[in-house]
């Protein structure tokens, strides 16, 4: 057997290449849009991608699944389960509990799964040349590394009400089919941790069921099914803005992007005339060159992991939009984009030389000391306020700071004081800077960054609230 796990950081996503080298043939599972990388490995290893497989219908990217069928001809392999509303829209050979998949000498048993999503499935993989008894299970996101999915996202995210609580009930007696299962078994989840789709992943990329027996929170509940549901529901992460979209392309039948774009170099009169009429501009320098001289109305998201993500939170998907990136980057936070969907990329600039070589001027961005904030704090007459998510303040915030989290600030401007200075933060800084910048482009100018935020506050031994 051949066997690869292919990890992108940006979105915490696990994928899947599973081979039988004797026959040549291999599977991919949940993979992700940009798929060149699985294209790559079957080349390199002799061997034709047959099959595609998913786990679930997925909230945190957009599957590439359509986009290997179109370039291999594989069959794709999906979930029949979940019952009226969460079928496919697209051709696909259809699975339920129980269905076997033969690649070559593999055998992959599938087992619905639900719990984190109706439809959710997992695939049992027995190696059969070397041994009649499964090695392998693909868990998607029913079982992570020391947590299991969450079952609020389709009421929070897609707008489903009352769906989390049947969600929540599903994976409790789902982790009983889990339990049953043998010990040695290697586990390989959908996502590691820093994914939004559960609130306390393990960083190792695997584990076993024995592990996860012993060590996971979800299998120390006993018969206590409200003590568990309560438990699963409470603290989760906000989901990002981008997830129902997500819910919804990896539905239905969409324009597919086989190939990673080629970007398109704006000239200063192009940005100009695309900024008066509104485009956005995504600003990916850090955050001090940022701070240094931005073109005004830009939002800075730093090019790092969290790149895709809190691009998700602000871009609209039938909106073009623009990067300022170094030519470096750009491969780079395309492919970002586009595992989220995010393809109306107008064009880039390379720095902000193309906006001040036509004329225009930069802003700088009001950043603070800590010495400063408590200053300011300690007078009196300012606005405080925390950029993090709930359960970040909850643990510990300045007191009288106010919790505004800043994926949604756009559409809580008017909780934003514009009469008194207002001094923003977050945990380490990265935040706090999208959230001066979307508070700049909005005409706020009595906004103070504390860029050093809730980490330099603690480590200086200042006190904090919970």
């Amino acid at each position: 057997m051949f066997f690869q796990h292919i990890y992108d950081k940006s979105l915490a996503q696990a994928s899947y290449f599973i081979g039988c080298q004797k026959a040549g043939v291999a599977a991919v599972i949940d993979a992700k849009r940009d798929v060149d990388t699985y294209l790559e490995i079957a080349k390199a290893n002799n061997m034709k991608i047959t099959h595609i497989l998913e786990t679930h219908i997925h909230a945190d990217f957009l599957a590439g699944s359509r986009e290997l069928a179109e370039l291999t001809g594989a069959d794709m392999y999906l979930s029949d389960e979940g019952g009226s509303g969460w079928e496919y829209e697209f051709p696909h050979v259809g699975l339920k509990d129980g269905d076997k998949i033969k690649v070559g000498n593999l055998t992959i048993d599938v087992l619905h799964t639900p719990g984190h999503t109706p439809e959710s499935i997992s695939f049992l993989l027995t190696d059969n040349p070397a041994i009649n008894k499964p090695v392998m299970l693909f868990t998607g996101d029913f079982v992570f590394v020391g947590d299991i999915g969450r079952p609020d996202l389709l009421e929070k995210a897609a707008g489903m009400k009352g769906t989390q609580d049947i969600g929540a009930q599903q994976m409790y007696q789902s982790i009983k089919k889990f339990d049953a299962l043998p010990d040695f078994i290697q586990v390989w989840p959908g996502h590691g941790a820093g994914s939004a789709c559960g609130k306390a992943l393990g960083s190792v990329p695997s584990t076993t069921v024995g592990y996860e027996k012993l060590r996971n929170w979800a299998f120390q509940y006993g018969q206590d099914e409200k003590g568990f549901v309560k438990y699963l529901l409470e603290d989760q992460p906000e989901p990002p803005k981008y997830f129902a979209m997500m819910k919804k392309l990896n539905k239905v039948d969409r324009p597919l992007l086989t190939e990673v774009p080629k970007l398109k170099k704006l000239s200063a009169e192009e940005l100009k005339a695309n900024m008066a009429k509104g485009m956005k501009l995504l600003d990916a320098r850090v955050k001090t060159d940022f701070a240094a001289g931005f073109i005004p109305g830009s939002i800075n998201i730093q090019g790092n992991n969290s790149f895709a993500t809190w691009a998700g939170w602000f871009l609209k998907y039938e909106e073009p939009f623009m990067l300022l990136a170094d030519e470096g980057q750009l491969d780079d936070l395309t492919r970002k984009l586009m595992r989220i969907g995010l393809d109306k990329i107008e064009g880039y600039v390379p720095s902000t030389s193309t906006w001040t070589e036509a004329g225009g001027t930069l802003q700088k961005a009001n950043v603070i000391s800590l010495e400063e904030t408590k200053r300011l704090i300690q007078n009196n007459g300012v606005q405080v306020v925390d950029l993090r998510g709930a359960s970040e303040f909850k643990a510990g915030h300045i007191a009288k700071a106010e919790n505004i989290f800043v994926g949604t600030l756009p559409e809580n401007l008017d909780k934003i004081s514009k009469d008194k200075k207002v001094i923003i933060h977050c945990q380490s800084g990265d935040r706090a800077t999208i959230g001066y910048s979307i508070l700049a482009k909005n005409g706020y100018t009595n906004v103070l960054n504390f860029s050093g935020s809730i980490n330099e506050w603690v480590n200086a031994g200042e006190p904090v609230v919970s």
